[in-house]
């Protein structure tokens, strides 16, 4: 099968890791870079593809099969519009856009075309997610009740040093730059949140903006969660250090980032422990426990063969822009929650 070409539109730390795993791939060809900074052109000598200074100039040519966008958050929206445009199917990194409102206009415009718009969610790609999707999806565990999820962990003190300290600021906390990623899992494992309620503290750090935060979400199928997210905790229960899918990152092998819970079963993540009742279910009685094994892969080359097959028309996409606009209503609906101390209804939900 004819591998298809796809250009990375950026060049920073996710634009390089995009270019590496394509590659690499054998589903995929890189097609050209576009990146105006000095890392442009040799990043193109690497890969010995053509440099453009801008999306538009790449559109303006000779056209890709495909795109990913790795620009800055502020740019997305724009880009992806431009693509959709152009009739090129396109992987949006996360956040999907800064804003609801031009996430919304890029899901609209992407249905409107037809044109293929993927969020750069990778976990979703990872065995770990689709092996945790598998068990909830077969009814092991019953009509699911409760999920309690953590992402605690510490941010060493020189994080906050770069770009004149800007993650110091409001905007600049584990809300927005970490707790998109934890609300997409959620969202792809339990449903759709409708409710949020919110309360966050720099009590830790003393910025302006929160160190720590704790959430309650009520799901669309009745069941409701708590989260527990914190950039200033000694903790390893988040997912960089138990998934083992970034080996940047230390990983433990006994601790779990979720819990699922039905009324047949539960479900830890990631260990994959499943505990269901054998017989009665009563508190009083012993539960089974299984482990469910996971065969290892890297979810960004995941997530490039699976574009690849988007774009032959092989596959519908596992996380689209409809997708990341879920998970993006729910962040917002998080800070206004944090900001009223009230509880946030999600529209549309």
């Amino acid at each position: 099968m004819e591998a298809v070409h796809i250009a990375v539109v950026g060049g920073g730390l996710i634009g390089k890791r995009h270019l590496e795993e394509i590659d690499r791939s054998a589903d995929a060809r890189i097609h050209s870079i576009v990146e105006p900074g000095p890392d442009g052109e040799v990043l193109a000598a690497r890969y010995g593809v053509r440099l453009y200074p801008t999306l538009d100039e790449l559109l303006a040519g000779e056209k890709p099969d495909g795109i990913i966008l790795a620009t800055p958050n502020r740019l997305h929206a724009e880009g992806g519009l431009a693509c959709v445009a152009a009739g090129v199917p396109v992987i949006v990194e996360k956040p999907i856009a800064d804003t609801v409102e031009n996430a919304t206009r890029l899901v609209e415009a992407s249905d409107a075309a037809g044109v293929p718009v993927l969020t750069g969610h990778h976990r979703n790609y990872g065995p770990v997610m689709a092996k945790a999707r598998a068990i909830v999806q077969s009814g092991r565990l019953g009509p699911l009740v409760a999920v309690v999820g953590t992402a605690m962990f510490y941010k060493p003190d020189d994080y906050f040093d770069v770009g004149g300290g800007w993650r110091r600021m409001p905007g600049g906390g584990p809300i927005l730059l970490n707790l998109i990623h934890e609300v997409n899992n959620l969202l792809s494992l339990v449903g759709d949140i409708v409710r949020v309620q919110a309360v966050t503290s720099n009590a830790t750090r003393g910025f302006p903006v929160e160190d720590t935060a704790a959430m309650v979400f009520t799901f669309a199928n009745g069941a409701l969660g708590t989260f527990l997210l914190s950039d200033a905790a000694a903790s390893a229960r988040s997912w960089e250090q138990t998934a083992k899918e970034n080996l940047s990152y230390s990983s433990f092998d006994d601790e779990d980032c979720y819990h699922i819970a039905g009324t047949d079963g539960s479900l830890s993540v990631p260990t994959m422990r499943v505990r269901t009742f054998a017989g009665t279910r009563s508190w009083w009685e012993p539960m089974n426990t299984t482990v469910e094994s996971i065969d290892r892969s890297d979810p960004l080359a995941n997530q490039v063969s699976h574009f690849a097959a988007v774009i032959r028309g092989e596959a519908e996409p596992i996380c689209s822009a409809r997708d990341g606009l879920k998970a993006l209503q729910v962040v917002e609906a998080v800070t206004e929650a944090a900001r009223t101390g009230g509880v946030v209804e999600i529209a549309g939900a």
